[in-house]
């Protein structure tokens, strides 16, 4: 791996998640924050000028300073560009970058489902990363997508089950918290002693993308997981922290206990590669009868962790859990972090 700090560039920087890269790449032990971009109207103003931000603490100096581009390739200085943009814009910005040999490694959801293009959790499918040769040979660039963040809650809580028991059927009901819905989010008049159940696009993302994740890569392409998935999501009135109540029926029938210590005794398959952001245990168990909690547990393992809690038989596919994840952290900025750590680690990028 090259020792010397990448150049990287955040896209969508001055909104929710951007400002989560932002804080994230503050003091970074590999990445370097050289460009910052948002829209026309802030080109050329001090990052700190513009910025309403809304993460504790204040702006990074680092990134404080830094003017404002156009979330164009020829105004971006970096090696490595992060997306944080909107799903509207994603798709055509992101193909630009790529178009002008950029590598992206984006949280939006316009490239997820590309035939070409890895979706990935780092402990989970690192091997599609494989995927971004063929990218570089025919757009001269490449994009590497990350999950939804209810996906990779879900995908996170259900790996070390599928890979001691294999997986047939998911049922999984969200109560996904504001943060989620980006800033200033949803109306108080609608959340506030509410709950709210649709939220567009949501169930659609995590009924299909488990199935590519969790899928066995053939060629240039991945052969999707059969796993039978029916998805349910919420918004409730919870700042940070997605909360998923999961029923599973498994290719094998296992014990409580032995769900339980699959769940415990899975480890990382990136350990040895010292990656800032990988928690040493991505999965964790909490026994405890009302656990998780968002308040209690999203910040497990600098938010990097999912906690599984409430392990019991299910009468109808076979066991339930609950399992939570910090929805801006792990399942946004923070994985799509670590997927450039990891693509670092390898000479990937």
């Amino acid at each position: 791996m090259d020792s010397e700090k990448t150049r990287v560039a955040v896209l969508g920087a001055t909104g929710a998640v951007g400002q989560r890269f932002v804080q994230l790449l503050a003091g970074h032990p590999w990445f370097e924050l050289a460009a910052v971009a948002a829209s026309g109207r802030s080109e050329g103003r001090a990052y700190g000028e513009v910025v309403r931000w809304l993460l504790p603490g204040s702006v990074p100096e680092e990134a404080a300073a830094l003017a404002l581009v156009a979330a164009e390739p020829a105004a971006v200085d970096a090696d490595l560009v992060f997306s944080a943009l909107d799903p509207a814009a994603a798709e055509s910005v992101e193909g630009r970058f790529r178009a002008a040999g950029k590598t992206v490694v984006s949280n939006a959801s316009a490239y997820r489902m590309h035939p070409d293009v890895p979706l990935v959790v780092p402990e989970v499918n690192p091997g599609h990363l494989a995927m971004i040769s063929g990218q570089r040979a025919r757009c001269g660039g490449a994009i590497v997508t990350n999950p939804n963040c209810s996906t990779i809650g879900l995908c996170l809580a259900l790996e070390p089950l599928r890979k001691a028991f294999g997986l047939r059927r998911v049922q999984v009901t969200t109560m996904q918290a504001l943060s989620g819905a980006g800033y200033p989010g949803v109306p108080s008049m609608d959340v506030v002693d509410n709950v709210l159940p649709l939220i567009p696009g949501e169930e659609d993302k995590l009924e299909r993308e488990p199935a590519k994740i969790f899928g066995t890569l053939s060629g240039s392409e991945v052969e999707a997981h059969p796993v039978a998935l029916s998805a349910q999501c919420n918004r409730v009135a919870v700042r940070d922290g997605h909360l998923l109540s999961v029923s599973v029926e498994m290719e094998k029938r296992a014990t409580l206990e032995e769900a339980a210590e699959a769940i415990e005794g899975y480890r990382s398959p990136l350990e040895g590669l010292a990656l800032p952001s990988a928690p040493e245990r991505p999965v964790l168990l909490n026994r405890s009868a009302a656990r998780p909690q968002p308040v209690l547990d999203r910040d497990a393992c600098r938010g990097m962790s999912a906690t599984v809690g409430r392990l019991k038989p299910c009468p109808v596919l076979g066991l339930r859990f609950v399992a939570l994840v910090h929805n801006t952290l792990r399942g946004a900025a923070g994985n799509t972090i670590l997927i450039a750590e990891l693509m670092k680690a390898r000479n990937l990028l």
